[in-house]
């Protein structure tokens, strides 16, 4: 900011004539104010008047005060030109000196919205990245979508649902080999045994499933009702074999009916 000039005279000071008018002001002044308070002292309130009532005077002197003084026009403080300068070439300088620090303060406020504009501007740049690569994806996502008819979904479904059955049956296949290599049958050779031996604790009957079928019976259970998955041991189950599949723990009981068994959860 272009520091402001002013025409002073010779040496920096007031002239001798304008020094002692200010003199002389400066005493008048200080005659009236002694004189206020002088009068200011007279006019004290009584102190055993009535607090709210000193209140409501002090109130109304005050009003009438502001009226009055609303009424009168400023005059200058001299008539001296050369006084008035000075007076006003120092609040010139106070004001000047106030304005910077106002024009500080707002330079600094704006390199701070400047700096905050610029994380804004790279923060929002990096999202429209950010929206453009995931646009390109959906849009990529819609192409392909297109380019694959219905038909050729649903004939990969079919194929996948062909695998998976081939498999189940693959399965089911070996472990039916497994059983039949490793347990033997209850009509064949292994109910002549239990025949030779004494004391034999179950009877076997035609009734009786192979331990391959009951696994089939748990196994469909599971997969047709998983809500519900345990299954009702009747005569047709050998109780050795329950005992079996309970112990190795691929089954287990219904903890409120033992009399209720299902597969067990692998997973």
């Amino acid at each position: 900011m272009a520091e402001v000039s002013w025409d002073r005279p010779a040496g920096g000071q007031l002239s001798q004539a304008a020094q002692s008018e200010l003199m002389n002001l400066c005493e008048e002044q200080f005659i009236h104010l002694e004189k206020l308070q002088n009068e200011m002292i007279l006019s004290e309130p009584d102190f055993n008047e009535n607090p709210q009532e000193q209140s409501v005077n002090r109130l109304l002197a005050t009003e009438a005060e502001l009226k009055q003084w609303l009424t009168v026009e400023p005059k200058f403080l001299s008539a001296s030109a050369e006084i008035l300068l000075e007076a006003g070439r120092a609040e010139m300088l106070k004001l000047c000196s106030e304005l910077e620090m106002v024009a500080s303060c707002y330079e600094a406020r704006v390199n701070k919205l400047r700096e905050t504009k610029e994380v804004e501007l790279k923060l929002l740049k990096e999202k429209k990245k950010v929206f453009a690569a995931a646009s390109d994806h959906v849009e990529r996502l819609r192409e392909e979508r297109e380019k694959v008819p219905e038909l050729s979904v649903l004939q990969v479904t079919k194929e996948k649902i062909r695998k998976m059955k081939s498999y189940q049956e693959k399965l089911t296949s070996c472990l039916g080999d497994i059983l039949e290599k490793h347990v033997p049958s209850l009509h064949k050779e292994f109910s002549v045994n239990m025949k030779k031996k004494k004391n034999v604790e179950y009877e076997i009957t035609e009734d009786l499933i192979s331990l391959n079928e009951m696994l089939e019976v748990l196994m469909n259970k599971v997969l047709n009702t998983p809500h519900d998955p345990y299954v009702t041991i009747d005569e047709t189950f050998w109780p050795p074999y329950v005992e079996l599949l309970l112990r190795h723990r691929i089954a287990v009981r219904h903890q409120e009916n033992v009399f209720k068994i299902r597969l067990e959860n692998f997973f």
